[in-house]
């Protein structure tokens, strides 16, 4: 054996080094000790989580912040099945990400070994390749797929096992390069093109949304927004493509949205996609725009020509990131256009309608603590959420900053507000980090807690306690009025169970105490968690539990 022989471990670290990769999330087991060693002083932050579904989300919302690969590391068998609601998460949001197992000992292969499972099969419907390494020499060829895998055309998950013999075995094998840098990928006459069918447009309406976004890529769309005078929506999750307080913004396409941008974009003649897949929820279940019919003209800009034409077929459609097609439509002059000031103005202007808070039951207002946090929080704010009912009061109220100003799952994920959180706030410590959730998503990742406090992560979480489960309730409410069933929940006392784990704990039973409560928990020093007390009732910002029971 060579001198310069590594074994899989280190050789695996050292093309995570190539790749350029600067924080891992995992929780250890012994299937994968010889990365672990690899680790030790690699440089390589190793950020060890309490459950692998916190660690995967984590690893998911790293990427969303960065546009690079989120690496996770997990054992197999539960280690794996736990992991694989953030490969969900990363599969419908479209993140990059690299999911490393550790696996049995491969000369025991289909014995049914110790947490033996075929992850190629397990994780093929909701990866974008799913493979095993099988020979210690092989392993910078894998893992240089696994990284252009992640980041090509529609960027999602990979999932790679390392069956442990591989990993101690050693090799003298060279390293490879990292992932070649693509050049802008949309050329001066495919910009003419978008150009002259847009500018023949009497309603034209922007729709923003896709995954790897930059700050960058938000301030061009805001400036090529009010260089042609063009609404801007985003989709769902996606808020913070534009930031929302820009005259131009018109909203988001999101579940329960204003009735008024639902008309609106029925009424737009054009479309101008970007990233966007243009899904079911956007188009309110492709009832707003029908795929056979759609009625309008339709400009799609997205990475994966795979997507373009698969559900709306586009008037013109460019497989390219939308990030360098909106770099070069900010650089351009508008061209001779029908006058859309009225048709931009009056978008707006019903986002601002939208946003005044509508009374809820309860000495706790949720809309209006949203609200006035929304208007009070620093520019440089990020906000994270998971998935509830308390998720559409945010949603509706909040007027996130432009990117990073918010992260959620388009999946429609419980749990994953508070695992990014932390990671939003290991990437960008002089920034303030909030993260929504409501009793239900917490308390599906706030072991979490201990990994916050360990790593100094001082985030606020702001737990919406409405003592249910309330997305379920109200749909209960509307199929089977007054039946509750298996939607109520025992809460622990939140205040009490943060200080248990080193945190800031506070809770507020009155609107007008809320804003106190904020500033301790943001000089606290260390993580903090405000509960809310809601009332139950409290279900929808926009309809009252007679209304949601009436099916109105």
């Amino acid at each position: 054996m060579s001198m310069t022989a590594r074994h899989g471990g280190q050789i695996l670290v050292d093309q995570l080094k190539a790749q350029g990769v600067r924080r891992v999330f995992s929780v250890p087991g012994e299937s994968f000790l010889a990365a672990l060693d690899g680790l030790y002083d690699s440089g390589i932050e190793n950020i060890v989580c309490r459950h692998e579904g916190g660690a995967c989300m984590m690893a998911e919302a790293h990427a969303k912040l960065t546009g690079q690969p989120g690496v996770v590391f997990v054992t197999r068998g539960p280690g794996a099945t736990n992991a694989s609601c953030g490969i969900h998460v990363a599969k419908q949001d479209s993140t990059p990400l690299i999911l490393f197992v550790g696996q049995i000992d491969n000369r025991h292969r289909d014995r049914e070994a110790f947490q033996e499972v075929d992850y190629r099969a397990f994780f093929k419907p909701i990866a974008k390749w799913a493979a095993e390494v099988d020979h210690t020499e092989r392993l910078p060829e894998y893992i240089s797929r696994a990284f252009h895998q992640a980041r090509a055309g529609r960027p999602g998950p990979v999932v790679l096992a390392l069956p442990e013999n591989i990993l101690s075995a050693r090799a003298d094998v060279p390293d490879l390069p990292p992932v070649a840098p693509m050049p802008p990928s949309v050329c001066s006459e495919q910009i003419d093109a978008v150009l002259e069918i847009l500018c023949k447009a009497e309603r034209p309406l922007v729709i923003a949304g896709g995954s790897v976004w930059s700050s960058e890529a938000a301030q061009g769309l805001a400036e090529f927004a009010t260089t042609f005078g063009l609404p801007v929506c985003a989709t769902f999750r996606r808020m913070d493509r534009i930031d929302n307080r820009h005259p131009n913004y018109a909203g988001d396409l999101a579940v329960g949205m204003n009735p008024k941008l639902a008309q609106r974009l029925q009424d737009a003649d054009c479309l101008l996609v970007l990233g966007a897949r243009l899904g079911d929820i956007a188009t309110g279940g492709y009832e707003l725009i029908d795929p056979a019919a759609p009625g309008k003209t339709i400009i799609h800009i997205h990475p994966d020509p795979d997507e373009l034409g698969r559900v709306f077929r586009p008037d013109l459609g460019l497989a390219a990131p939308a990030v360098d097609v909106i770099a070069r439509l900010a650089r351009r002059a508008a061209p001779a256009h029908p006058d859309w000031a009225e048709w931009t103005t009056a978008a707006h202007a019903d986002y601002l309608d939208w946003l005044r808070p509508r009374e809820t039951p309860g000495a706790v207002k949720l809309e209006q603590v949203i609200h006035d946090l929304s208007e009070t929080l620093p520019e440089n704010a990020i906000i994270t959420n998971g998935a509830g009912n308390y998720a559409a009061f945010l949603h509706r109220y909040l007027r996130a900053r432009a990117f990073p100003g918010h992260l959620a799952p388009t999946s429609g994920s419980m749990g994953y507000g508070f695992p990014a959180a932390i990671a939003a706030k290991l990437e960008h410590p002089d920034r303030p980090v909030i993260c929504f959730a409501g009793d239900g998503c917490f308390q599906m990742t706030l072991n979490e807690l201990s990994t916050a406090r360990q790593y100094g992560a001082n985030i606020v979480v702001v737990v919406c306690n409405n003592g249910q489960y309330g997305t379920i309730r109200m749909h209960q409410e509307k199929t089977y009025p007054g039946r509750v069933s298996g939607t109520q929940m025992f809460n622990p006392d939140y205040a009490a169970l943060a200080r248990a784990y080193g945190a800031h704990g506070e809770r507020v039973e009155a609107t007008g105490d809320f804003a106190a409560a904020f500033a301790r928990a943001t000089e606290a020093g260390r993580p903090a968690v405000i509960e809310l007390v809601l009332d139950p009732d409290a279900l929808s910002p926009g309809k009252t539990l007679q209304e949601i029971r009436a099916g109105q």
